[in-house]
Formats: C-alpha cells, structure tokens, sequence
C-alpha cells in the first residue's frame, strides 16, 4: 500500500464497502457521541467520515487528535445506516472504522477556524493565508481559477496562437501607472523596472514576423489598492496579432470570453458574442455615465436640456446660460414614490451633491379631480370609485410645480414614463457629474429590482477620444492610450485633436472593464505627429519608446491585440466583491505581505552591494 493514501477523501463510496483502506488528509470536524468519535477527514478532493471507538487498537491516539491536525489513518469501508446517509457528499453512503492513526502533522491552536463560515479580519486572513485557503470556499476559488486560465490557454493554442515569453525585467516605460523599479548592481545609479505590462514586446513579437502571440502574462504597477484591483501585481491573458482590423480582434477574443463565462458561469445567462454591442466611448458616458457600463440594468440616461431651457426651475435654466452644460434624466421605471426619491436625494448628497431633482408621476388624487371638475372632494371620491370618471395621471414634486405640465408632460413621452415611475437630473458640465449619474443608474438599478442578477452583459466600448484639453492650463494631452492608430491616420491629426478618436476599445461587463486593447500606430511619422501635438518632441519619443520606433522603421506590419484581466474574470465567476478573494496570496489595503513580512528593510550590505542610501522622511 502507499505510504500516505489508497484512496483520496472523495475517492471511496458503497463499492469499497468491506475493504481496507489509507486516507491522509486534515481533521477538519471532530464529534464525541457518548464515546464514539466521529472525525470529518479532508484533503483537496473532499470529506470522508471516520468512526472510532474503544474496541478499535488506536481509539486511544484518535482521542487525543484536534481540529486541523495532519493525520495518515487505515481503516476498514464500512455502509452508514440508511438513515445516516448523507446525499451531500460524494462519501456520504460510508464511513471507515479507524485501526490505525499517524500524526503527520500537529496544529498548536488555531488563528482562525477552518471549519463552517465563521467571519475573520481581512488582516487576519491575509496573515495566515495558508489557512484561510483551506476554507472550503477559497479552496473553490482557486481551483476555479486554474480551470479558468487552463481553458483560456487551451482556447488560444485552439485559435493557432502560440505562447511566447516576454521579460520581467526590463526598461522603464511609463504606461499610465507607476513602476516598481529594480536598481542595478553591475550598473549603479541606474534601475530596471518591471513591467506594467508586455505591451512593446508584444508589437516587437509582431514585427518580428510571429503573427499570433498569446501568454498569460504577470503585470506589475505601483497603484493605489481597489476592490478590484491588486496594489502591486496582477495576470492578464495578453494577445496580439499582425493584419488585423478592430473587429478581427473581437472576433478572436470574443468567443474566447463567452466560452469561459459560459463553463464557469454557473448556468447564469450569456449572450452570444457575435450579440455584444458596440458602444461609442461618448454614448457610453451619455446613456451610463461610464465607459465600463453594467447592461444588466437596462435603465438609459438621456440629455432633457431642452425642456428647462428658459424654465420656471431657475437653477437649470441658469445652468444652460452657460457654455458646455447639459441637464441629464436618469428615468425610474417603478420608482414612483416620494419614499424612494427622497433615499435617492439623500445618496446624492453622500455623494457630495446638494440633492437631485426628481419628478414622479401617480393617479391623479381626488383633490386634484376636484379642483379640475369643479366638485367637492367627497363628490370626486365618489366619481372614482364608481368609475364614472377616470382620475388620469399626475406629475408630482418639486421641480413639475416648477417647470409646469406642459414641460413635465414632454419629458415623460421622452423618457417613456408612466403611473408609478420617476426620473432623476443632474446638471453641469458632463464631465463633472457623469461619474455621479453612473452610480445613481446603478443604485436605482438595484434598489427598483431592474438590475438582472442572473446574468452577464457584454459590450465592446470603442471609439475612445485620443486627446483631452485641460480647461485650467488650456494643453491638449492625450486622454487615452497613446499608441492607438488614429481613425483616418494622418489627416486626422491635421484637424480639431479633441475629435480625434482612437482604434481603442475595452470589453466591459456587469460594471467592470474585463478587456482593454488597441490598433496600433505602427507608423513613425503618424506616431511622431501624434506625440507632437500633446507636446512631446521627436527626441523625448526616441528617448522614452526608442526600441520600438527603431524596429517600426524596418517593415512593420499593421497590428493590435488586447489584454484580459484574469482577475477580474475569476472573480465575476467566482460571484466575489474583491478581488483579493481570488488571489492567492494578495497584498492588503496597504500593498503589504503580512504573511512573508514585504515590504521589509534591505542590509546594509545589499544596499551598500547596490550603491544606494535610504534617506528617512521628515517626520
């Protein structure tokens, strides 16, 4: 027999029944009937129950076993009593009686318990990980997540891509984050950096003649923690590939994503990827007030300028005076009670707002009937309820007194409003209120029930403005990636930069941004023109990117390609809030390994071997 195990704590059922057995694995629940011990035995696979009692030889070794305690046990299969089967486990048709028992491994009393669903600090966890991910429900996680990047692998060679390696030390080249920089011994004074990303090695594949390049690829970028995103490193499935057009790239990765989301996704609902729209970076902020929008709640802002133009509501009609400014809906539907429209004017003033307005339309009251038929109120109830007159439909709140029914009335036909509905508006400069806008559609998305749980929703946002001016300091600089392939290449940039839109796109879905990439600029004189015009020289390019648009003088092919983030795909499978819940070993709020003590304080002999002094902040 195997000096550890016969059979896995999952392996064994009612067809082993009379033989002996050798399981190893972790204690994970001990109960004592009267005597009889009844111990939850656990490895990776799963749970056996073993029973011991006095007439076994090692009853006296089983007694003395705890709660995580590593133990090697022979044993006899024998069939539970039909009454005490358990259908929930794959095991629950058996049970092995106990002869024999190795310690393997004690545990001295336990940080956190492994067993059941008990709540920890998240520094706890993080400080004995190597426990946490014995839960029963990090042990899922994790395992989702190989199965995750082995189908994402496996799809990729499918699609004839091959897998290619790219440096983990190299140059620093800022990409919209911070390095992590790495100083040099042999070369002092000078560092390294690891990459935020394989983004010019991957084009330099591409020049190189490779065609289709794919790895799973670690990223590293000094950024402030998120719920979903790490603060120091992440893994992204990183693609490119040479002759393509934008939709060529959605069509490759596209049902990549979908299959994924469809074998892990827990029968909840994808669409097809051939199905995924295609949404303008400018319509997506409009309608969603995001470019990473959540198409599961199926409510659509829309701009209501028009009708408090010139209106009885000074505030907005104020606000349109000047340049630039809009009034946005957010509609409602169901939300049509003064209950809900004033929680929703509370979350805009947690938001730092002064309120948002709101109109709700309901049954006309019979005082409003009263007043408009010229009877009493008691003669308008009695109309209602006999049905002899329709009581209609009326706007309440503050800004319908205001604006007036003849306004009130044209906004709702826009919005598509009826009796038990709301719309909310916000006003300014979109800029300054979209981001706010986005989270209200979200919170009325989820409170009115409108929001589908039970799904994924997909859509590609594309045609990402390249450039950005800054109203304080009036500089035109670049908004989004700069190496995207300007649409219309070089006439384009002859024209207003601020309507310059990039080859760029993102793959969002359910409020995240799961996939980001671009067409590149692989030429000199476009990339060198692109540059200029948010203020950066011909010399500072070469400088800062010169390995590139060295090898881009030499024939390179037109190319563009994406980057998954594994994470966030884990996690949204997974159904978790944060991302650290699918991670292995993450860092803290704070960027911190608590577990193997990093950041930690060099020697001095490696700092004086790296010709460097740390100089101690003011304190």
């Amino acid at each position: 027999m195997h000096a550890y195990r016969s059979h896995t704590c999952e392996g064994l059922n009612k067809d082993h029944v009379g033989r002996t057995v050798r399981l190893s694995g972790w204690v994970h629940r001990i109960r004592d009937h009267g005597g009889v011990l009844f111990i939850d035995l656990r490895d990776h696979y799963g749970i056996t129950q073993l029973i011991c009692d006095p007439d076994s030889p090692a009853f006296a070794e089983v007694e003395k076993v705890r709660s995580e305690w590593c133990i090697r046990i022979d044993g006899d299969v024998k069939a539970r009593d039909e009454s005490l089967i358990n259908p929930k486990l794959p095991t629950g048709e058996i049970e092995v009686f106990v002869r024999e028992i190795e310690v393997l491994g004690a545990a001295e009393e336990l940080p956190l318990i492994v067993f059941g669903d008990q709540e920890y600090p998240e520094e706890t966890r993080l400080r004995y990980r190597y426990l946490d991910l014995r839960r029963e429900a990090m042990q899922r996680n994790m395992t989702l997540r190989s199965d995750v990047v082995r189908s994402l692998r496996q799809q990729m060679w499918d699609r004839k891509f091959r897998e290619y390696q790219t440096p983990i030390i190299t140059a620093s080249s800022p990409e919209g984050a911070r390095d992590f920089l790495v100083p040099s011994r042999l070369h002092p004074g000078k560092f390294y950096a690891l990459p935020q990303a394989p983004q010019q090695f991957k084009q330099l594949i591409m020049v190189s003649g490779f065609d289709k390049y794919f790895q799973i690829a670690p990223c590293f970028r000094d950024e402030d923690p998120r719920a979903d995103r790490s603060p120091t490193d992440f893994y992204q499935l990183d693609m490119e590939m040479s002759f393509v057009s934008q939709q060529d790239v959605f069509d490759t990765i596209s049902p990549v994503i979908a299959s994924v989301f469809e074998e892990f996704g827990d029968g909840r609902k994808v669409d097809a990827a051939a199905d995924w729209p295609q949404i303008s970076y400018r319509d997506a902020a409009l309608w969603y007030g995001s470019d990473k929008p959540d198409l599961r709640n199926p409510i659509k802002m829309q701009v209501v300028s028009e009708h408090f133009a010139g209106s009885g509501f000074a505030i907005f009609a104020k606000l349109l005076e000047q340049d630039g400014t809009q009034i946005r809906a957010i509609p409602a539907p169901t939300g049509g009670s003064r209950k809900f429209c004033d929680r929703m004017n509370a979350f805009a003033q947690k938001e730092g707002l002064p309120g948002m307005g709101y109109i709700f339309w309901r049954e006309k009251t019979a005082d409003a009937v009263a007043q408009e038929q010229g009877i009493t109120v008691k003669e308008a109830q009695a109309k209602l309820k006999s049905g002899e007159i329709e009581g209609g439909m009326e706007a309440a709140g503050p800004l319908a007194k205001n604006i007036g029914p003849e306004r009130t009335e044209a906004i709702r036909q826009q919005l598509g409003l009826g009796i038990g509905d709301a719309a909310f508006f916000l006003g300014g400069k979109p800029k300054a209120f979209e981001t706010v806008a986005g989270r209200a559609r979200n919170v009325i998305g989820e409170e009115l029930g409108l929001t589908d749980k039970d799904r994924f929703a997909f859509a590609w946002i594309v045609d990402f403005p390249i450039y950005e001016k800054d109203e304080e300091a009036g500089k035109i600089d670049f908004e989004h990636n700069p190496f995207s392939m300007p649409q219309g290449g070089m006439e384009a940039l002859d024209g207003d930069p601020l309507d310059v839109l990039g080859y760029q796109y993102d793959l969002a879905c359910n409020g995240y941004e799961l996939v980001s990439g671009a067409i590149r600029n692989h030429r000199p004189e476009i990339m060198f023109k692109a540059f200029e015009i948010a203020g950066y020289g011909k010399d500072e390019v070469e400088k800062r990117f010169g390995g590139m648009v060295n090898a881009f003088r030499f024939g390179a092919p037109p190319h563009g390609g994406c980057a998954a983030g594994i994470d966030r795909i884990v996690m949204l499978l997974a159904d978790e809030a944060n991302i650290r819940e699918v991670i292995m070993f993450p860092m803290n709020q704070r960027a911190e390994d608590l577990m193997m003590n990093a950041p930690s304080e060099p020697t001095s002999d490696q700092l004086m071997e790296l010709s460097l002094r740390v100089i101690p902040l003011d304190t």
